[in-house]
């Protein structure tokens, strides 16, 4: 085996927002990271990832996916569509970035162009960028299939290398945590999370502080959306990167797809091989985030400096010239030679600043033993600030008025972020300590900043801190509420030397475990341990087609580098892999994978539509009457409509029926409309847990069922759902299991009366509770549940088509009634253009879609997109798409 085809292929970051100047974070320059003040640090991290990630031995490419986005009304640079990060650091690269090494920033456009957007309302425009983050997948995979692993020399001409897929899709906050989803569940690929920040944390915090009632919250902040789609990553995530043990118990456990007892629990279940009874927990990794180390000078570490605190505060004897940080921090002081405690921080309550001074101010041992520096962001004017930082600055100064701390506390207006090292340098020079108080403090990022530079520390026991001092050994933790055991903790560490002497030595000797190599070590060991892969039957497999019928498209769809090829990544992972183990012996166990699974890529006959087809109508329209019957004269026109738009196409025009009915119950209604079913490529059935080719079979498609099996609980939900599922006053009879309408791959329920049955977020919140991972969808005008697996739905079985078939979503078109079944919003967006027929459907289901307090539609649809269209009166359907 060759060096190129022992590696990890390729990792996939996904992260939506827009980044401000992506060139400026990339060189490593003094600028604004984002747009929205709060995702400064999540987009630095992920930039600083996929560079680590593609540095590590074995790892060959990692695209960090984003949004592209330019912004006419203000200076700014976006960058170009593909941008290299990091080049392949065995040097085996060739710099193409199609299918070369390295990590590459991969920006795709979705929503309005040349117009920013907030992260509140990128929402509606996650199915498009879904799209084109499959369409950038496949063919980034199939380029890497020709350069790794390209055909035998004794292969045929029309031999297409085998695609090197990703091993794993990894989603950065609740955005990319949905597109990760959808990728993940496409192509049968392990998702991995991040939340960074969480909406339900968010939401608690806004609630607590009273400014905001419910629907506000949700009108600003699309709370319920962004939850939702965090909900959503759970479902389909194999693990979840945490930075703490805090963050999975007060902050993921605040979730309804994870508990952390039922996690514990499956987990021991899983390891003494008893069944999980359908029941599935994401596993939980702590993995603090990496930092880079390189800024630090190793002259600064030295045990000996600040021996001479005179030579380097004192301008004229001074080596060389003093950073202006210096001077602007002592100035405040009576004695700048006194060691300095500080404190750097934004001006938030929660930081507890205030509580720090009193225990300062009441000590006077610690007065005089110690100087107290504080850095809380940057002012002109304190009358002029927002939210609590006014307020918390003008306690401050009242405090140390009260105590009469003039010469002893430094509180200097403004500070560049360049300054901040030389403000750490500072206080190690003065043999100094750093302190953070802050009530909870989720990870403690500048407390792992403070001990690069020889600090020791003093924080709070509250949050992520435990975990780093249990790591690191260089300070103490402290009641934050507590005066007295601040003042305590600082004495204890600059009163004795030698204690002082040893938290500094401590906190630098274990400083690498924050490194970002030892970052990528964790996170890679973690992958190969958690990240199971489907079984062989599960995963998605394409038919290869020859280079001549590959030409009858004439032009290069979505998935024509998907044809011929199979998905053949797959893991026999050791599950005893630890951090301590060195990068290669990590990258030898994710690249173990046993023989049986290697297998060709399909060759058999196309068939009716593959190779055929160049666009394709798909019917959608709900047409029920009030008893759930199909309603067969509207559903004629719209058939009608859908087969007159393709007449003169010679057969290049592809036909699909989706719909929530059963493959019996889709062929017979379409007979009694006066169709032939074999007419249609393709009949997606049971709202999409099961696809029929009629041209061949009346049978549910083997592969598709392989497909969607992943992570289907069976048998084990389907008595559950009607116990869930009824209202408090319904009978047993209301939501019944209906077995004539189910199969392997849906259980289907009758409903008597939409009123005597919960709504469908309602029913996915009480079985997400209990590890379920379903779908729901009422179909059928309210009188039928169809509970099928969480890897399909009609929009899926879609895609599923368009990469089977080598068809451009851009050349599909959906036609959809005025309203429909629960997952009509889901099938509007997207690449794809979508028609709305008027007048067709008389009674639908969305009425059970979601509660009151839940999103709402255009959250998760842009019903002004322009490839949604709604079909004028006398407007022929032809016409309708040839404008479009």
């Amino acid at each position: 085996m060759t060096k190129l085809t022992r590696i990890l292929p390729l990792i996939i970051p996904c992260f939506l927002f827009d980044f401000f100047s992506i060139h400026g974070l990339v060189r490593g320059e003094n600028m604004e990271l984002g747009r929205d003040s709060d995702t400064g640090g999540q987009v630095k991290y992920v930039v600083e990832l996929a560079r680590a990630l593609a540095a590590t031995a074995g790892v060959h490419r990692v695209d960090l996916l984003t949004r592209q986005i330019s912004c006419p009304d203000v200076d700014w640079t976006y960058g170009e569509p593909v941008e290299m990060l990091e080049r392949l650091s065995s040097g085996d690269d060739d710099g193409d970035e199609s299918g070369g090494g390295g990590a590459y920033i991969v920006r795709l456009p979705c929503g309005p162009r040349d117009q920013y957007i907030p992260k509140e309302e990128l929402w509606p425009h996650i199915p498009e960028f879904v799209d084109r983050a499959l369409s950038h997948v496949t063919n980034v995979a199939r380029a890497l299939g020709e350069q790794l692993q390209p055909p035998p020399s004794d292969a045929p001409a029309t031999a297409l290398a085998a695609p090197v897929w990703p091993y794993v899709i990894h989603g950065h906050y609740a955005d990319a945590a949905e597109v990760a989803a959808n990728l993940a569940s496409a192509l049968n690929v392990p998702m991995v999370m991040t939340g960074h920040s969480l909406g339900r944390n968010k939401l608690e915090q806004l609630l607590k502080l009273g400014r905001m009632h419910g629907p506000e919250i949700q009108g600003t902040y699309k709370i319920a959306r962004r939850i939702e789609a965090e909900e959503t990553g759970l479902d389909t995530a194999e693990m979840v990167v945490t930075s703490t043990k805090q963050e999975i118990e007060e902050q993921w456990g605040l979730y309804d797809g994870f508990d952390l007892m039922v996690e514990r629990k499956l987990r021991v279940r899983q390891r003494r091989g008893v069944s999980s009874l359908g029941r599935y927990m994401p596993r939980m990794a702590v993995i603090p985030p990496g930092m880079d180390f390189s800024f630090v000078d190793t002259q600064d570490t030295a045990d000996g400096d600040g021996a001479d605190l005179q030579m380097l505060i004192d301008p004229v004897k001074a080596k060389k010239a003093l950073p202006p940080i210096w001077s602007e921090i002592l100035r405040f002081f009576t004695n700048p030679h006194k060691p300095m405690i500080l404190a750097l921080s934004r001006p938030d309550p929660k930081k507890n600043i205030t509580t720090l001074l009193k225990a300062y101010g009441e000590s006077r041992k610690l007065r005089e033993l110690a100087n107290l520096t504080l850095i809380l962001g940057n002012r002109d004017d304190i009358d002029d600030m927002a939210g609590g930082g006014g307020t918390v600055l003008t306690a401050v100064l009242k405090l140390i008025d009260r105590y009469d701390l003039y010469g002893q506390v430094a509180y200097p207006k403004h500070h560049k972020q360049t300054d901040v090292p030389h403000i750490y340098r500072l206080a190690a020079k003065t043999k100094g300590v750093f302190i953070n108080p802050a009530l909870v403090e989720p990870f403690g990022l500048t407390i792992i900043e403070a001990a690069a530079y020889g600090l020791p520390v003093v924080a709070t026991k509250n949050g992520g801190p435990v975990d780093i001092l249990k790591a690191l050994h260089n300070g103490l933790l402290v009641d934050p509420h507590s005066a007295e055991a601040i003042t305590g903790a600082l004495l204890s560490l600059l009163a004795d030397k030698g204690q002082w002497l040893e938290s500094r030595r401590n906190g630098l000797r274990n400083i690498h475990r924050f490194s970002w190599p030892h970052h990528c070590r964790l996170y890679l060991s973690h992958v190969a341990a958690y990240c199971d892969h489907p079984s062989p039957h599960q995963r998605l497999r394409v038919p290869g087609v020859p280079a001549a019928s590959a030409s009858m498209g004439g032009d290069d769809s979505l998935s024509d580098s998907l044809r011929g090829l199979s998905l053949q990544i797959s893991v026999d992972a050791s599950s005893d892999l630890n951090a301590g183990d060195s990068a290669a012996l990590i990258m030898d166990a994710l690249r173990r994978r046993p023989a049986a699974d290697r297998r060709e890529g399909s060759g058999r006959a196309l068939g009716f539509a593959p190779g055929r087809r160049q666009s394709l109508l798909v019917v959608a329209v709900d047409c029920y009457c009030d008893d759930g019957k199909p309603d067969v004269e509207q559903l004629k026109k719209a058939i009608d409509a859908a087969m007159s738009a393709g007449d003169g196409a010679g057969g290049r025009q592809g036909y699909v029926l989706s719909t929530g009915m059963t493959i019996p119950e889709a062929a017979e209604t379409l007979k009694a409309c006066g169709a032939d079913p074999a007419g249609f490529d393709a009949l997606i059935c049971s709202s999409g847990a099961e696809i029929c080719y009629p041209w061949k079979e009346l049978t549910a498609d083997e592969e598709y069922s392989g497909h969607v099996a992943f992570r289907w609980p069976g048998d084990h939900v389907k008595t559950v759902v009607p116990r869930l599922g009824k209202a408090e006053d319904a009978q047993a009879s209301d939501l019944a299991v209906d077995v004539s309408a189910g199969s392997v791959h849906c259980h289907a329920y009758a409903a008597t009366d939409a009123s005597k049955v919960k709504k469908v977020d309602s029913i996915r919140q009480a079985l997400r509770m209990r590890g379920f991972r379903c779908n729901l969808v009422y179909t059928r005008a309210c009188t039928r549940l169809n509970v099928i697996p969480l890897s399909a739905s009609r929009p899926r079985a879609l895609r599923y088509l368009s990469i089977q078939w080598g068809i451009d979503l851009a050349k599909v078109a959906v036609l959809v009634g005025e309203t429909g079944d629960t997952d009509r919003e889901k099938l509007l967006p997207g690449l794809h253009r979508t028609l709305i027929l008027p007048g067709m459907v008389s009674r639908g289901s969305e009425q059970l879609v979601r509660g009151e307090d839940g999103y709402a539609t255009q959250d998760v649809v842009a019903m002004d997109s322009p490839n949604i269209v709604t079909l004028a009166q006398g407007q022929a359907v032809s016409d309708l798409l040839k404008a479009m």
